[in-house]
């Protein structure tokens, strides 16, 4: 039954994904987001992993698109705005590199790398203790550099949106 429904979870996934994608509209856009976003939660429920189910529906699927919907909002996109197109060398280097990426993914795919590791922890000790428990154990231990790095790089981002979005006044004498 769970191939089934990982089935499912795929072809919903990159079909919401390439809707979101080719969608002239941003809204729907926004809304074939979502549906990706949804998709991809239930990959983690298929997991057992479903504290990050939820908390994907919750920040992405909720917080993250009320964010992006508000901002297509006040921006009023009505028209439909044509970029020039890019000169010929550039092209011809980004569809060369994007074949090489693909390349290097089949290539990846084949010779099964990307499945080696399953974790440090057996199902019977994730059931007795509880995923959340584990997650936050590693987080906070191993994984503490990389979490506090995180951290200060969301912080820069949010001074650095700030100072961006600032309104600049003019000086008064």
């Amino acid at each position: 039954m769970i191939p089934v429904f990982f089935f499912i979870f795929a072809v919903l996934a990159i079909a919401s994904a390439v809707l979101m994608v080719a969608h002239k509209n941003p809204v729907y856009s926004a809304i074939f987001l979502i549906v990706t976003f949804f998709s991809i939660a239930g990959f983690f429920f298929l997991l057992d992993a479903q504290f990050l189910g939820i908390v994907q529906i919750i920040v992405y699927a909720g917080a993250i698109m009320v964010l992006f919907i508000f901002v297509i909002m006040l921006l009023n996109l009505r028209r439909e705005v044509r970029l020039p197109m890019g000169r010929p060398y550039q092209v011809l280097f980004g569809g060369l590199f994007s074949l090489i990426l693909l390349v290097q993914l089949i290539f990846l795919a084949r010779a099964g790398t990307m499945l080696a590791q399953s974790g440090n922890f057996p199902p019977a000790k994730i059931n007795a203790v509880g995923s959340v428990e584990i997650l936050g154990g590693m987080l906070f231990t191993r994984y503490l550099f990389p979490f506090e790095v995180a951290s200060v790089l969301l912080l820069v981002g949010i001074v650095g949106a700030i100072i961006l979005g600032r309104k600049k006044l003019p000086k008064e004498f």
